[in-house]
């Protein structure tokens, strides 16, 4: 097979898709569920992803992201990783953090950070509110499905429940996952999608020492679960 007629896995996602257990890595690293799962199924990989992202951001991926549109036509598959960070206590505006590498002079920004970084930790024991209610994640994820299915019908998309953390910036606490995990499988049974559960696949790792120590990335046992998950969803779904 030439390298034009191979398909492409095109995932959206959050941090969790290219972070190990020291940081950020590339994304064509050859140890990230992603890459494994191209590998796996022989595909290329396209993987588009920031620090934070929830559905919102991954439907802006879809609309304004050149990448994407030409990922799209070769896509054998396409994953939606996001909506861990949907999920996510943010008692602070989502919209006040985005803003704030714009504050200027210099000083003003550290210094607002720095409030940020204190105030984030301490407000998230209130568990709400979440970075974006699961009503509204899965209306993204829904114009993303709806979007896809108008150019590409036949193109399986995969969805993912929230991953699970232990992260001291988010107060540990994750009240959001539960409701994010209902609405997010109502609408992929509604559509008849395949969900690939994170903290199934991860929380052994999330709570043992070979995770990253940030308390919400993971480590390489991790990735390599997730990336079976992965790929048995995708050859069930694509029928490989």
């Amino acid at each position: 097979m030439s390298e034009a007629d191979r398909p492409v896995l095109l995932v959206l996602a959050d941090s969790l898709a290219y972070y190990g257990p020291e940081g950020g890595l590339p994304a064509d690293h050859p140890r990230i569920w992603p890459t494994l799962v191209a590998r796996e199924l022989g595909w290329d990989v396209e993987l588009l992803g920031r620090i934070g992202w929830t559905c919102r951001d991954a439907w802006w991926a879809l609309t304004q992201d050149p990448r994407v549109w030409a990922s799209i036509p070769r896509a054998g598959a396409v994953v939606l990783a996001t909506g861990g960070m949907d999920s996510l206590p943010s008692p602070l505006p989502t919209a006040l953090r985005e803003q704030i590498r714009y504050v200027r002079p210099p000083i003003l920004r550290r210094g607002v950070r720095a409030a940020y970084g204190w105030l984030q930790p301490r407000l998230s024991h209130l568990g709400r509110p979440v970075a974006l209610p699961p009503h509204l994640s899965v209306d993204y994820l829904e114009q993303i499905r709806a979007a896809l299915a108008a150019v590409r019908p036949e193109v399986p998309v995969i969805a993912t429940l929230p991953s699970v953390h232990r992260c001291d910036a988010y107060g540990r606490v994750h009240a959001g996952r539960e409701p994010a995990v209902r609405a997010t499988t109502a609408w992929a049974v509604a559509h008849d999608l395949p969900l690939v559960d994170l903290k199934a696949a991860v929380e052994e790792n999330i709570v043992s020492g070979n995770a990253n120590p940030d308390g919400i990335h993971w480590g390489w046992d991790a990735h390599v679960r997730v990336a079976e998950s992965v790929v048995a969803a995708v050859r069930a779904s694509a029928r490989i």
